[in-house]
């Protein structure tokens, strides 16, 4: 027996279910009159690499750095979409729905950590999306726990 808590990613269901949810998300965007346009072109593969993405920032295996590029991939794919603060806030609401649809825990404390995520990663989103805006100096991927930092993670 372990006294370590699990991940986020694990309490969430692994892989598994972060691909359920980014799918469900992802099929709810495409319709969606606000974000359709801003996704046009996403690529089938999309959700499941967003679903790698999570996982490695929730705690799971670093198999968005491995194998898509890692955080500077990412960041680069949002560079001069001009993302509007009220798509950004549809992106996040979205993402709530699709949770509640897949089955995604309901307790408190992993809804609190998990939204905490989606609103900070949604508000960077933005901010790299701007017009203008250059490289930051992050290089990793941002480790997300249950509302402390994680160590050497500034």
């Amino acid at each position: 027996m372990t006294d370590q808590a699990p991940t986020l990613y694990e309490w969430a269901g692994g892989a598994e279910a972060l691909s359920r949810l980014t799918e469900e998300f992802y099929s709810r965007v495409r319709k969606d009159e606000l974000l359709a346009p801003l996704f046009a072109r996403m690529s089938d593969d999309h959700p499941q690499h967003v679903a790698t993405f999570l996982g490695e920032v929730l705690g799971g295996p670093a198999d968005y750095t491995r194998h898509h590029g890692g955080y500077r991939h990412m960041v680069s794919r949002h560079r001069d979409r001009a993302i509007e603060p009220a798509q950004r806030e549809r992106w996040v609401e979205l993402m709530r729905e699709a949770m509640d649809v897949v089955g995604l825990p309901q307790d408190a404390e992993f809804r609190s950590a998990f939204i905490g995520y989606i609103e900070f990663g949604s508000r960077r989103a933005m901010a790299n999306s701007q017009p203008g805006v250059g490289p930051g100096t992050r290089t990793t991927v941002k480790k997300w726990g249950w509302g402390e930092a994680a160590p050497g993670d500034d």
